[in-house]
């Protein structure tokens, strides 16, 4: 499956990757702005907490450029929006895994809490949740835009099948 397949500029499946980017991108942005707002150190592991889970500079920094992609992602929209949402979606899960190995070690240079590596799991299906959508599944209806280009001669046989229907229901006149 090629995730570069074309999609019409004003299909309604483009809605749905914004609002999804926008969402997700705003959520994250806030974030690292309180996170900026408490002028926190940015290397700092002593567990200040913003809504309920530790951070520092560092992830602080991390959420506000994520989030201005994602936001990014919004404004252009269509497949952009699309790959983008489920190339930062896999990423936090590898985030919210690689983080669950390391807590109370060293390497925990995000002072990343159980709660955060939670929050990093659930945003990050949310995000490749909306990424996703109409885009990759076994079952696309034969309307998707994905399923008529990856299966381009059936298309084009209902499409004439189709066409040929409305023109019986039209008449002999055509009218």
């Amino acid at each position: 499956m090629k995730l570069s397949d074309e999609l019409p500029v004003d299909h309604r499946l483009a809605t749905v990757y914004r609002i999804g980017a926008g969402l997700c991108g705003t959520i994250l942005l806030v974030f690292g702005i309180l996170g900026f707002a408490q002028r926190l150190s940015f290397f700092d592991t002593s567990g200040d907490r913003i809504a309920g889970l530790s951070t520092n500079g560092l992830l602080s920094l991390i959420s506000v450029v994520v989030g201005v992609l994602l936001i990014a992602g919004a404004a252009v929209g269509g497949n952009a929006a699309s790959t983008l949402n489920m190339t930062i979606g896999s990423l936090f899960l590898l985030s919210g895994f690689a983080h669950l190995f390391i807590l109370d070690r060293s390497a925990n240079v995000l002072d990343f809490g159980m709660p955060n590596v939670v929050f990093s799991f659930v945003m990050g299906l949310l995000i490749l949740t909306f990424g996703m959508y109409g885009r990759v599944t076994g079952g696309l209806p034969h309307d998707n835009p994905y399923w008529r280009h990856r299966h381009p001669e059936q298309a084009d046989r209902e499409a004439e099948a189709a066409a040929r229907r409305s023109a019986a229901a039209r008449g002999p006149l055509g009218r």
